[in-house]
């Protein structure tokens, strides 16, 4: 993706988050030139990826397979220092957006609509060897537990949510017309180099291509501590 690409889905985002009266953390706002003065205090924002973040799945479609994000905290399976045990995020879809198939090993997650039009979230029980099972799905939406059949996409309106457990396959996309949404996750740690297991390969990070200055620092970009 190139640098102007990439600042415009952000710009897009933070205006979604304003519209939907969400307030950020303070360092959400920290423009490149402030993390050049951030020290060893934000190691917390360094270690565990939290801020804004992009996936276009290393697919280079961003428009069709992506979206934008921000973890607002997150707990580090990796490093004992961490013991926040959870981790909440936003997420940004807008019209013709997607996210491809996939399940978590670990992570038990809750998906919210926070705001905007509708999203579509598509669910399979996964084989022992990692196939959609043919099987119905028990699904778990605000205290509603129900079950579907294999490959049923739940709609969530804005203010509703769905559990997705391990093992769980699931993918989203927008009700078309309904309009761009945000959508929260709080969830369990998030490892996103070990817990996700997509149904056809792909990436996770986009390879950027720096055509103008970054707005914001993503997330796998911040300079160490001085």
């Amino acid at each position: 993706m190139k640098r102007s690409e990439i600042n415009a889905a952000l710009k897009e985002m933070e205006e979604m988050v304003n519209k939907c009266c969400f307030k950020l953390p303070p360092f959400c706002h920290f423009t490149p030139e402030d993390w050049k003065e951030k020290g060893s205090e934000y190691d917390e924002i360094r270690d565990n990826m939290l801020g804004w973040d992009i996936t276009d799945y290393g697919l280079g479609r961003f428009d069709e397979v992506g979206f934008s994000l921000i973890t607002l905290r997150n707990g580090n399976l990796k490093m004992d220092k961490y013991t926040k045990t959870y981790a909440e995020k936003l997420l940004y879809i807008k019209e013709g957006q997607m996210a491809p198939m996939h399940f978590h090993w670990n992570k038990m997650e809750d998906i919210i609509n926070r705001g905007g039009g509708n999203v579509l979230i598509r669910v399979y029980n996964s084989t022992e060897d990692g196939r959609f099972a043919d099987t119905d799905v028990t699904v778990n939406c605000d205290g509603r537990e129900f079950t579907v059949p294999a490959g049923t996409q739940v709609k969530l309106q804005p203010g509703e949510s769905i559990t997705v457990y391990p093992y769980m396959y699931h993918d989203f996309e927008l009700e078309p017309g309904t309009g761009p949404v945000l959508l929260g996750e709080v969830s369990m740690c998030n490892d996103d180099e070990n817990d996700n297991r997509f149904y056809e390969p792909i990436g996770r990070f986009p390879e950027i291509e720096e055509d103008e200055a970054p707005y914001r620092l993503l997330c796998t970009e911040y300079p160490k501590a001085k």
